[in-house]
C-alpha cells in the first residue's frame, strides 16, 4: 500500500516575540491570514490530511477558510512546540499508518515553495528523515554577555534549519517521547531524531522560506508572497 503524506502544523504558541497581544499566524496578508497562506502552500502536495494543533481557547482557526478544508483536522496543542507536535502525532495514530510520512511545518512560515516541498518529500521517500535547511552565509559572532564579542565562529559545515521536517509517524513519535522522557531540550523535530540516534538528511531550501518571528518579518513575507505570486 503506498505511503501517505500528512502535515502537522503546531499553532498553539503565544508568539510573544512578535507581540504580547496578537498572534502572528492570524496577521493578514493579501486578504488572508498567515496561517491560511501556510496551509495553502502545504496543500500543493498530495496530502492525506493535515492537523492543526491549536490552543484550547483558540476561537479563530476553526472558522478560517483553509485549502482542502475536508482534509483539515484539529487537536489541542501543548505548552511548548514539542508537546503540540506529540499531541498531533497521538491524534494521527488513530487515522494514519506507522510508516506514513509526517511533515511538521511552522504555522508562521507561509513562503515555502512547492518545489522545495516536493523535493523534500521525494528525498524522504528515498532516504528517510529529512529537513529543509540552508547553509549559513553570514559571519557568526559568539557573544556570551554584555554585547561583547568573544570570538568569531566558523560557519563551515553550519546549516540553518527550516521546516518542513519529515519522518515517519512511528519514528518521529518514538524519538520525541524518548527525548521528553530524558528531559532533553528539543527545539525542532530533527533534534529529537538526532537524540534518538536517527540519521537526518538535509535538503537545501531557499532563503525566502522565512519564519515570521518579529513584526518586520511580516512586511518581508508580504513582499515575498507578492513576488512569488507574480513569478
Amino acid at each position: 500500500m503506498p505511503t501517505k503524506t500528512w502535515v502537522i502544523i503546531p499553532a498553539a504558541g503565544s508568539g510573544s516575540r512578535f507581540s504580547k497581544t496578537e498572534l502572528k499566524q492570524y496577521q493578514m496578508i493579501q486578504g488572508k491570514t498567515v496561517l491560511e497562506h501556510t496551509v495553502s502552500r502545504l496543500n500543493t502536495l498530495d496530502l492525506a490530511g493535515y492537523v492543526l494543533a491549536i490552543a484550547e481557547d483558540d476561537n479563530v482557526a476553526k472558522n478560517l477558510k483553509f485549502a482542502n478544508q475536508e482534509k483539515a483536522h484539529f487537536c489541542i496543542g501543548g505548552q511548548e512546540r514539542v508537546h503540540s507536535v506529540l499531541n498531533a502525532l497521538n491524534y494521527l495514530v488513530g487515522i494514519a499508518a506507522p510508516d506514513d510520512l509526517i511533515l511538521v511545518h511552522d504555522a508562521a512560515r507561509p513562503c515555502v515553495s512547492h518545489e522545495n516541498l516536493l523535493q523534500l518529500v521525494n528525498d524522504a521517500k528515498c532516504h528517510g528523515n529529512s529537513i529543509l535547511a540552508i547553509p549559513v552565509r553570514d559571519t557568526l559572532k559568539y557573544v556570551p554577555e554584555h554585547n561583547i564579542i568573544d570570538k568569531t565562529v566558523s560557519r563551515d559545515f553550519l546549516w540553518q534549519a527550516q521546516t518542513p521536517q519529515v519522518a515517519t509517524l512511528s519514528i518521529l513519535k518514538n524519538a520525541i517521547e524518548l527525548a521528553l522522557k530524558d528531559q532533553v531540550v528539543i527545539t525542532d523535530e530533527a533534534s529529537a531524531l538526532e537524540y534518538a540516534g536517527e540519521t537526518v538528511y538535509v535538503v537545501q531550501g531557499r532563503s525566502d522560506n522565512i519564519k515570521i518571528t518579529y513584526p518586520d518579518d511580516l512586511e518581508l513575507a508580504k513582499l515575498i508572497l507578492l513576488s512569488q505570486n507574480h513569478s
